[in-house]
């Protein structure tokens, strides 16, 4: 009973490091005005990267975005940051296209810091 206890415990702190920071909320992404300008890191942003904006992640953070509603899931890396504290992510274009919400807008997120 010990071992499977100490298993459990091991599984349960392992599985929490991997991602020490877990959000929902709102994800919506960059109009096309922004392509070509400066984020906030320096870098230029591209409709066709896999970045996003965050209000308090640090610059160069990896994040698995997973849409609630159909299941697809993206990394992006963190290179800007939001106005918006009604939204937890601003992605590229291409990251929501990979989560198929491009014709919606907005869509539903779990936001998970890769350590």
């Amino acid at each position: 009973m010990k071992q499977f206890v100490g298993f459990l415990s091991l599984l349960f702190l392992t599985s929490f490091s991997y991602y020490s920071y877990v959000k929902q909320g709102t994800a919506s992404y960059y109009s096309s005005k922004f392509e070509g300008r400066r984020t906030a890191s320096g870098e230029i942003f591209r409709q066709d990267s896999l970045t996003a904006a965050h209000n308090s992640l640090p610059f160069g953070t990896r994040v698995k975005v997973t849409n609630l509603k159909n299941d697809s899931v993206v990394i992006v890396r963190i290179n800007d940051r939001m106005g918006s504290k009604s939204r937890i992510i601003d992605l590229s274009l291409k990251a929501a296209k990979k989560l198929n919400f491009v014709r919606q807008g907005l869509t539903q997120v779990r936001v998970e810091k890769i350590e």
